[in-house]
């Protein structure tokens, strides 16, 4: 019989389904520790493919185990009779039962990969099959081109869904991003994006992220205050949003505003204390209003980031960040 990792390595390779990848799993022979009669049955009724019969006895088991091996066993059997009989909400809750009792546990969190793999390919079918020409089916159909960067086809099928409902929320930004996401962006892409992003702000205001772009849009142009504008809007509509922080303070740094940049700069890298560019700007921010010692700090922490390569996105950005010196 196939060890576990051979196991996995050829469900991965032959593309298995949840209720196939685990099919042997219930056969696995661990000391049953004593283990109850209603127990074995159940795994033993899982395991001969009579998931109907074998769930309800899962079920009641399942609290009433000690032993850890059992559990598992009864766990790996849960899921894959509920992807079996077509219970999704059955299996989801033998994999949270899982993943409370084994943490981390290699095999559990494969498992946990293929079964929302699987739900969701269940779902995309059923859109696909029953509603292809909905507003969602085509929604659907536009970010599966959008995996595979085919940027152009992605935006008809969104302008479809525009076509169904003018007004939906996030189409617009999407259709943005797509504009911006092709290799060489044209000035022309840009400034159609930068019409989606204000259009899809007409219909959602709290779209944080379409403040952002246009933030990155208008810093592009080192039109700085227009800028500032932007990524204060998305940082007010989202705390959490580190990039807007660090667009903020360093259009302020730009605009030679280094005591109104600190604090924000200050909040971008406690948000994410891995970004080259946060601690670099903050870094400028305190050499320019005396701070030498924290800014000695926050270069050293700069450098050590960029060396280990923590965020490429912020070596990127640090060149064209303006000059401590």
């Amino acid at each position: 019989m196939l060890r576990p990792f051979l196991r996995v390595l050829a469900c991965a390779l032959l593309g298995c389904s949840v209720a196939t990848l685990y099919a042997g799993q219930t056969s696995r022979r661990y000391p049953s520790g004593g283990a109850a009669p209603s127990s074995e049955r159940a795994l033993t009724l899982a395991q001969s493919g009579r998931c109907k019969e074998a769930l309800p006895l899962l079920k009641r088991a399942r609290p009433q185990t000690a032993d850890k091996d059992l559990k598992r066993r009864i766990g790996f059997a849960g899921v894959r009779c509920g992807m079996f009989t077509d219970q999704p909400d059955v299996a989801q809750d033998f994999l949270v039962f899982l993943n409370r009792e084994f943490p981390h546990d290699p095999e559990v969190l494969y498992l946990s990969v293929h079964t929302y793999s699987d739900l969701s390919s269940r779902a995309a079918a059923d859109l696909a099959t029953t509603a292809p020409k909905s507003a969602q089916g085509h929604e659907l159909h536009a970010e599966t081109l959008e995996t595979q960067e085919k940027w152009d086809e992605a935006a008809k099928e969104y302008r479809l869904v525009l076509e169904q409902n003018p007004r939906l929320p996030g189409i617009h930004f999407r259709l943005g991003r797509l504009l911006l996401s092709k290799t060489n962006p044209s000035p022309s892409d840009a400034e159609q994006a930068r019409k989606e992003m204000q259009e899809e702000l007409e219909i959602d205001p709290t779209n944080a992220g379409a403040e952002y772009v246009l933030g990155e849009l208008a810093k592009q142009n080192q039109q700085w205050d227009e800028a500032v504008q932007h990524f204060s809007r998305a940082a007010k509509l989202d705390a959490s949003f580190g990039d807007a922080f660090v667009g903020w303070g360093g259009s302020l740094v730009s605009l030679k505003k280094f005591s109104d940049a600190i604090p924000l700069l200050e909040t971008a890298v406690k948000l994410q204390s891995g970004n080259p560019a946060a601690h670099y700007l903050l870094a400028i921010a305190y050499a320019r209003t005396g701070r030498k010692e924290d800014g000695d700090r926050e270069f050293a922490v700069q450098k050590q980031l960029t060396q280990k390569g923590a965020a490429g996105e912020g070596d990127s950005a640090s060149p064209s960040s303006p000059n401590p010196n």
